[in-house]
C-alpha cells in the first residue's frame, strides 16, 4: 500500500508539472517544453502555445513570450560559417585537381581553381546580403546555447500524453538555414561561370569537376540537415584531425620515403609547397577555432606547432618503411 501511495503521489506531481493554459490567453502564460511560445495577437491577447516565428525565440523569463532575436554571431559562429565555406572550396579544389590528373600546376588548372575561389567568395557575400538584416554585411541571430537548439524537432512536448505541441523552429536562426542558402548559391554561380571556363581551358577534365560538385553539394546539404549541430560543436577538432591525416597521406603517396627526398620534393616543387602550406593553414585554423584566442599570447604561440605533424612524419618515415622490416 505504501508503494502504491508513493507512485500515485509521483504521477500526480507529474500531472501538475504539465498544467498550462490552453488556447489564447490575456498574458504570455508559460508553455510546456523548451521551445513553445506565445505570440502577441492584434486584439492584445496572446496566442496558444506553438512554434515561434522565424527570427524569434522564447524568452528566458518565467513567461513564454516569443521575443525577436537581437544577438550577433560570436567569433566561434563566424568560424563555423567560414568552415562550411572552406569545406565547399576544398572539395572544389580536390575535384578539379583529381579530374585534371596533373602532377604540376598549369595555367588551365589554376584558372579553374581561381574560378572555384571566386564562386565561393561570391556565394558567401550574397548569403550575407540575403539574411536579415538584408543588404548589410551583418547578421541578426539567435544565440546557440545547447545542442538541442539544433534539433528542436525532437523536443516537441506532449503534456499529459494528450496532444503533441508542434514547436519545431530554427532556434539557432539563421546559422542552420543560411548554410543551405550558401550551398544553393554555390551551385547556381558555378553553373553560370564554370562550364564556359571548363569548355575553353579543360574541355574533357573540366566538366568532370562540375559533375562532381553536383554530387557533393547535395551530400553536404544532407550532412548539414542531419548533423548540423554536431558539426557546430566539433568542427575545430574535425579540422585538426583531417589536416593531420591528409598531411600524412600526402607524404605517404611519395615513392621515395627517405628523409632527404621528402625534404627536397616538398620544398622544391611548387605544387607540394602549396599543398603543405594549405595543410598548415587548416591546422592553424583548427587551433584558432578551439582556443578562440581568448589568451592571445599563449594561444597564438600554439600556432608555432603547426609544422610539427609534417616534421614528425619526415623524421620517422624511415622507421616505418615496410622494406626495412625484418621477420626473423
Amino acid at each position: 500500500m505504501l508503494k502504491i501511495f508513493i507512485v500515485s503521489i509521483f504521477f500526480s506531481s507529474l500531472a501538475e508539472c504539465y498544467e498550462y493554459d490552453k488556447g489564447p490567453v490575456s498574458h504570455p502564460a508559460r508553455c510546456p517544453g523548451l521551445y513553445c511560445g506565445r505570440q502577441k495577437l492584434p486584439d492584445g491577447n496572446w496566442s496558444s502555445c506553438g512554434a515561434c516565428p522565424r527570427g524569434y525565440r522564447r524568452g528566458k523569463d518565467f513567461d513564454s513570450e516569443c521575443m525577436l532575436c537581437h544577438d550577433s554571431p560570436q567569433f566561434y559562429d563566424w568560424m563555423y560559417l567560414s568552415f562550411m565555406a572552406l569545406v565547399a572550396l576544398v572539395m572544389h579544389w580536390f575535384c578539379i585537381d583529381t579530374a585534371a590528373k596533373r602532377r604540376s600546376f598549369c595555367k588551365e588548372v589554376l584558372i579553374l581553381h581561381l574560378s572555384a575561389l571566386v564562386e565561393i567568395t561570391a556565394a558567401s557575400i550574397m548569403t550575407l546580403l540575403l539574411v536579415e538584416p538584408r543588404g548589410e554585411f551583418s547578421i541578426r541571430s539567435c544565440k546557440a546555447e545547447h545542442l538541442s537548439d539544433w534539433y528542436t524537432l525532437f523536443h516537441n512536448p506532449n503534456p499529459n500524453y494528450e496532444e503533441t505541441l508542434h514547436c519545431t523552429q530554427e532556434a539557432v536562426f539563421p546559422l542552420y538555414t543560411m548554410v543551405f542558402i550558401f550551398f544553393a548559391l554555390c551551385v547556381v554561380i558555378m553553373l553560370a561561370i564554370r562550364p564556359w571556363l571548363a569548355g575553353r581551358f579543360l574541355p574533357k577534365q573540366g566538366k568532370m569537376s562540375i559533375y562532381a560538385a553536383l554530387y557533393f553539394f547535395p551530400i553536404l546539404a544532407l550532412i548539414q540537415a542531419v548533423l548540423g549541430g554536431l558539426i557546430y560543436y566539433s568542427f575545430p577538432y574535425i579540422v585538426i584531425i583531417l589536416s593531420v591525416l591528409s598531411n600524412a597521406a600526402h607524404f605517404a603517396f611519395k615513392l621515395n620515403q627517405s628523409m632527404k627526398s621528402l625534404i627536397v620534393t616538398t620544398f622544391t616543387d611548387v605544387r607540394n609547397v602549396v599543398i603543405l602550406l594549405g595543410h598548415w593553414a587548416l591546422h592553424a585554423y583548427g587551433i584558432i577555432a578551439i582556443t578562440q584566442l581568448q589568451q592571445p599570447v599563449f594561444h597564438g604561440s600554439l600556432i608555432a606547432l603547426v609544422p610539427l605533424p609534417a616534421a614528425f612524419y619526415i623524421l620517422t618515415a624511415r622507421f616505418t618503411d615496410p622494406r626495412k622490416l625484418h621477420t626473423d
